[in-house]
């Protein structure tokens, strides 16, 4: 044991596969093991490489093999599949994450604390009741609007149809419908609360976190996009400049070259879709309020949007911020407004 070099560890609920080689690359061990005994087998070992795909419970075990002295490297699943010799059992599935990990140039997922795993699970969970807050109040519309009631969309102008106007129509349904209208209701009453919750752990956060201050300070980032990028990219020291960062929100035209010739298409959308939305909407947002400021970014917006269709300017904003954010996350800088060259 005391020759291994690198393990390629296959992650599962109960059953975990191991798989080891020496410097040379030639493997000295293949080994099943449960889960009580992943911990005690790692704090036996010398120290080495540990190779694990990305997944829910990587970074969990990712803590636990790296407080027993070891490297810990997780890899994005779609660069393993390549590596699967054969046909997929645990076994294969740990020998390609072993060879995938040994490759020089292969690009990996940074480890992440269990301050950073809560708060993007914070806002995983608010963005499924805010779908689910979607869903109820299309349900609670075409409800009504079986009976004949047309209401207006959106959450703000439907509350207030409903204390102005719900009464009058509350009398044409039958007893019922309007028992059910109104526990429709208290489901979405409990929804808004949970949502008001969450948004306030959030804000929270955002409040204790310098990082997240410093994001705030960009025009386009609220508090939502600065919680989630700090919590998803830490101080971005995993992407050497701002364009990868961009990259790997699937921010950049998505390539399909051949012979020479270069052709790009739309942007890839790879990575965090809930990062890069959040961007596009910050974009948005400073596309819509530039009015009459004028700087190098307003600038460089206006001579952008006569030659570009909306949607593109606001992508390419939404580009610029992320190379903003990896700029102010990865030298702990200040923002400062660029002045007009």
């Amino acid at each position: 044991m005391e020759r291994v070099s690198m393990i390629g560890l296959d992650l599962a609920k109960n059953v975990f596969q191991v798989h080891a080689v020496d410097k040379r690359g030639h493997c000295i061990l293949r080994k099943s093991l449960r889960r009580a005994q992943v911990s005690v087998f790692f704090a036996q070992l010398p120290a080495c490489i540990v190779g694990m795909e990305a997944c829910s419970s990587s970074h969990y075990w990712g803590r636990v093999i790296a407080s027993c002295g070891h490297e810990v490297k997780l890899i994005p699943p779609q660069y393993v599949k390549p590596y699967v010799k054969t046909n997929k059992n645990d076994a294969a599935d740990a020998e390609a994450i072993c060879e995938a990990t040994s490759r020089p140039h292969m690009r990996f997922v940074e480890l992440k604390s269990p301050e950073q795993q809560s708060i993007l699970l914070i806002h995983r969970e608010r963005d499924g009741l805010m779908k689910d807050r979607t869903a109820l109040i299309n349900r609670l519309r075409a409800t009504l609007g079986e009976f004949g009631i047309a209401v207006p969309s959106g959450p703000a102008r439907l509350k207030q149809w409903f204390r102005d106007s719900y009464g009058i129509d509350e009398g044409l349904l039958p007893v019922l419908m309007q028992r059910h209208i109104q526990r429709m209701r208290a489901r979405w009453a409990e929804l808004e609360s949970c949502i008001t919750e969450l948004d306030n752990e959030i804000d929270e956060h955002v409040k204790q976190n310098e990082a997240c201050k410093r994001l705030l300070e960009v025009p386009g980032i609220g508090r939502l996009t600065a919680s989630a990028l700090v919590a998803s990219v830490g101080n971005a020291l995993a992407f050497k400049n701002g364009r990868q960062l961009s990259a790997w929100l699937g921010l950049v035209p998505k390539q399909h070259s051949s012979g020479g010739k270069t052709v790009l298409r739309g942007i890839s959308k790879r990575g965090d879709a809930y990062l890069r939305r959040m961007l596009i909407h910050g974009a948005r947002a400073v596309l819509r309020h530039i009015g009459t400021k004028r700087n190098a970014v307003s600038n460089w917006l206006y001579e952008l949007s006569t030659r570009a269709n909306r949607n593109v300017v606001i992508v390419a904003m939404a580009n610029k911020l992320a190379r903003i954010a990896w700029a102010l996350l990865n030298k702990g800088q200040r923002y400062m407004e660029p002045a007009i060259g």
